[in-house]
């Protein structure tokens, strides 16, 4: 099969980040009155954009919403605007790809977490466009991220598109966007990666070589 894209996950997949992510989420939701555990965060809330996390969990109505998501992105570019959470094998992976195809990142994420992470990590010259939560309406699992950064690289046929996930949302939003979808372990368990049309157990030069040639 041709392979014409490949887009990129954000949290969890370009950037080993979910447990920091997790730490932030427990830390603010107990500050507002909603103790979170680690394993919830992971059972129910890993995977969607942050806004929806936020609600998801304190509620829609809830009147710290808009302060607590303003609250998270602060905390989270804090901790990893210096690229720390990019590994090698992954910036590895990104650049062996653009040097073939378009390459794409799509996130539940703000602009604002994404770019400085990117630009430190060397990879914000490569990927060519960025699909972050200030662009859509509706998040993971809804696949209007994917079709959107399908557009904006010039609308290659759903199929010759590869996603490289690390959650469920994530994989149900590529593939109801009709794309092939990879999964990496190490934010979920493997069962919960099923939908993928393949799990694999990292990130790097020598996936993208077999997906790419």
């Amino acid at each position: 099969m041709a392979v014409r894209a490949v887009i990129f996950d954000f949290n969890g997949t370009l950037s080993n980040d979910e447990p920091i992510l997790c730490e932030i989420f427990r830390t603010l939701f107990a500050e507002h009155g909603r103790p979170l555990s680690t394993e919830e965060y992971y059972d129910r809330l890993a995977g969607h954009s942050d806004p929806e996390i936020v609600r998801m969990w304190l509620g829609p109505e809830h009147p710290d919403v808009d302060k607590v998501i303003a609250q998270r992105t602060a905390l989270y570019v804090a901790a990893v605007a210096d690229g720390s959470s990019v590994s090698e094998d992954v910036r590895d992976a990104v650049r062996y790809a653009a040097e073939r195809v378009p390459v794409a990142v799509v996130s539940g994420a703000a602009r604002a977490e994404i770019e400085p992470v990117l630009e430190a990590a060397g990879l914000d010259t490569v990927i060519r466009v960025v699909v972050s939560v200030d662009d859509i309406a509706n998040g993971k699992p809804d696949p209007e991220g994917y079709l959107c950064a399908r557009e904006l690289l010039g609308r290659p046929d759903p199929g010759d598109v590869v996603v490289v996930e690390d959650t469920d949302a994530g994989i149900a939003a590529a593939k109801s966007a009709g794309m092939r979808c990879i999964a990496v372990l190490g934010t979920l368990e493997p069962e919960r990666l099923a939908g993928a049309d393949e799990v694999v157990p990292k990130l790097d030069a020598a996936l993208m070589q077999r997906l790419l040639g």
